[in-house]
């Protein structure tokens, strides 16, 4: 049986880790675009938007839903589906922070 370390990485390493792994698929960052464009839908109009199964783009959409990145409220039949700007507002932080490390020691030839 494999052995994790996953939980040796510090919160931050681990969130980030998380919201890479979410953005990770084309389709989710389909999805992420049309909902920032559309400012709220309805599933069935994303399952519209892309060439995917329904059921495949449930699956997308409860990945960028389990990391924070979009809520989903349901509206009889229907799920809404829209940018938690809160969340969102974070992960970018996040993601900002990280990808503005100062790197120019990297430059040197290995």
């Amino acid at each position: 049986m494999a052995i994790t370390k996953y939980d040796e990485f510090n919160i931050k390493e681990k969130k980030i880790a998380q919201l890479c792994k979410a953005l990770a698929h084309p389709a989710r960052i389909a999805i992420i675009n049309f909902l920032i464009k559309k400012k709220e839908c309805i599933c069935s109009d994303v399952v519209n938007e892309l060439p995917l199964s329904q059921s495949t783009v449930s699956q997308h959409l409860k990945e960028l839903k389990n990391v924070g990145l979009i809520t989903g409220d349901i509206d009889g039949p229907r799920v809404c589906y829209c940018i938690d700007l809160k969340k969102w507002r974070e992960a970018k932080k996040i993601i900002n922070l990280f990808l503005s490390q100062d790197v120019t020691q990297a430059n040197k030839p290995c």
